[in-house]
């Protein structure tokens, strides 16, 4: 799973050819998340609230990359980075 930016101890990445709806995974320690991009609402797993709002902040302001970087992962080509939250 290619990891596509990494931030204050979160790690987020996307499976190449992964099952719609369009998302990417986010690592917070021992926790996980997948968020949903195009509204940003949370498919499956659990963060604290602080990292969840750090991932949601940080997708917001990337959501175009986010789908570019999609559309790469589901053709099995690796994604670009995406900048950090600041």
């Amino acid at each position: 799973m290619p990891e596509i930016a990494r931030f204050y101890g979160i790690i987020i990445s996307m499976f190449y050819d992964d099952h719609n709806p369009p998302h990417f995974h986010a690592r917070y320690g021992d926790e996980s998340v997948v968020i949903r991009i195009d509204t940003l609402s949370i498919l499956e797993g659990n963060v604290s609230a602080r990292a969840l709002g750090l991932i949601v902040e940080w997708a917001a302001q990337h959501k175009t990359e986010l789908m570019e970087d999609w559309n790469l992962a589901k053709q099995n080509q690796a994604p670009k980075k995406v900048a950090p939250l600041k």
